[in-house]
């Protein structure tokens, strides 16, 4: 695909910001699991310390990324929300508090949808125009409770490597999926806790280099076919000390590249509307 200004291939630097939710979510089928405070600790530590590495990190780079942050926690965390907005990066739904669409009522979605919409709304004056679905599958109607919502896109799935128009009973519609894959996560490489363990059956502490090296051999992949790359990240993971210097370096490694196209969730998919349909 040729993308916008004549790039070679479209870049969306993605971060979930979990905060505590997923491990809250986890350790509720634990005996005891409220009290383990420690796993909740490092959700805690993104909003806390690494949201704020990873801001000044994209502003020395003059990128804007794309942040999908639960309900719950846009809520705990209001000032912080405000930030990111006011650097002009963008605000996407991730639920209320990271909890599985698939097995919700349509009742339900709803509630959790528009429940987390009211909640940015009231943060920093607009709601969420994408979608990442929380802790794994949507339901099959969860697209169209969307669509009909005023969403312009998700980043979801992983059936493809450039965006696309969903089908909603068996009609193409303008609601734009911007697809990812596991091996753009973070949290699947390098996210680790004793108790209750993660990743299950434990021996995972990755080798840094080759974590960078994975993300940029993919990029250079995406880079080749003119493609779509969504790094899907979490700050909780990326934004350690340590870690950071990777998503630095795959920074840098995609800034050599003068044809790249860098853009919010929204951006992409404002442009494949008008753009993308000869390229299908």
């Amino acid at each position: 695909m040729e993308w916008k200004n004549n790039s070679k291939c479209a870049v969306m630097f993605s971060f979930d910001l979990d905060s505590d939710t997923t491990w809250k979510n986890g350790n509720e089928g634990y005996l005891n699991g409220e009290k383990y405070i420690k796993s909740l600790s490092i959700g805690q530590y993104g909003p806390k310390r690494a949201v704020e590495r990873i801001l000044n990190l994209l502003k020395k780079y003059n990128i804007k990324a794309t942040f999908f942050v639960p309900g719950k926690v846009a809520e705990d965390n209001p000032e912080l929300i405000k930030k990111i907005d006011e650097e002009g990066h963008e605000i996407g739904h991730h639920g209320y508090t990271h909890e599985r669409f698939f097995d919700k009522t349509v009742e339900e979605q709803i509630e959790i949808i528009e429940k987390t919409q009211e909640i940015y709304k009231k943060i920093i004056n607009k709601k969420a125009k994408g979608f990442r679905t929380p802790s794994g599958d949507w339901a099959i109607k969860t697209p169209k409770l969307l669509y009909e919502r005023g969403f312009l896109y998700s980043s979801s799935m992983r059936g493809d490597d450039r965006p696309y128009n969903t089908i909603i009973e068996n009609k193409k519609t303008n609601f734009i999926e911007i697809p990812t894959r596991w091996e753009l996560d973070d949290y699947v490489a390098m996210a680790y806790n004793y108790f209750p363990e993660e990743p299950s059956g434990l021996d995972r502490i990755s080798g840094y280099e080759q974590v960078l090296d994975n993300f940029t051999r993919e990029f250079d992949g995406y880079y080749r076919y003119g493609l779509c790359f969504v790094p899907m990240m979490h700050p909780q993971v990326i934004g350690t000390p340590g870690h950071i210097q990777i998503l630095e370096k795959l920074i840098k490694h995609i800034l050599e590249k003068n044809n790249v196209w860098i853009a919010t969730g929204s951006e992409i998919a404002n442009w494949y509307i008008e753009n993308g349909e000869e390229e299908k």
